[in-house]
């Protein structure tokens, strides 16, 4: 993150960021000065509570994530879990309608889940992508996730 910070501190022209704000919380209890601000919000190849959070399984990381999004907000992202990865019928949680309706709860609508294509992997610029090998020929299984706050 410290990388990171510095580059969004530099000029536009070498991708700097003027409205880059870099926190460290979890996502569980994000500071209260964030909830309701964002217009989107992307997650790029979460892990632990997030990634729990965003598959329905985790009430309180859900919880979390959804106060930071806008009334008219949206939340997208890109997501890679394998059955290595220790979570108890994760493929299922991604198709069978369970992710839908628990976003439901906290006031979300599932727009859209699909496999994420290459390029949309390649990028999101992660260097986690490249870690996981998302981005090669023989790649984990990436899922495109968008949801949109409900009126």
């Amino acid at each position: 993150m410290a990388e990171a910070s510095r580059r969004a501190a530099g000029p536009v022209s070498r991708d700097g960021r003027s409205n880059a704000l870099f926190i460290v919380a979890g996502v569980e209890a994000p500071p209260v000065e964030l909830v309701g601000l964002a217009e989107l919000v992307t997650v790029r190849f979460p892990w632990g509570s997030l990634l729990r959070g965003l598959l329905g399984l985790d009430p309180r990381a859900m919880a979390g994530l959804s106060s930071l999004v806008a009334r008219d907000g949206s939340l997208e992202a890109l997501v890679s879990i394998e059955t290595r990865d220790g979570l108890r019928d994760e493929h299922s949680a991604l198709t069978d309608g369970r992710l839908a309706a628990s976003w439901s709860q906290f006031g979300f609508k599932l727009d859209e889940i699909r496999a994420a294509r290459p390029s949309e992997v390649a990028a999101s610029g992660s260097s986690w992508a490249r870690r996981l090998g998302a981005t090669s020929t023989d790649r984990r299984r990436v899922m495109r996730l968008r949801l949109s706050r409900l009126p």
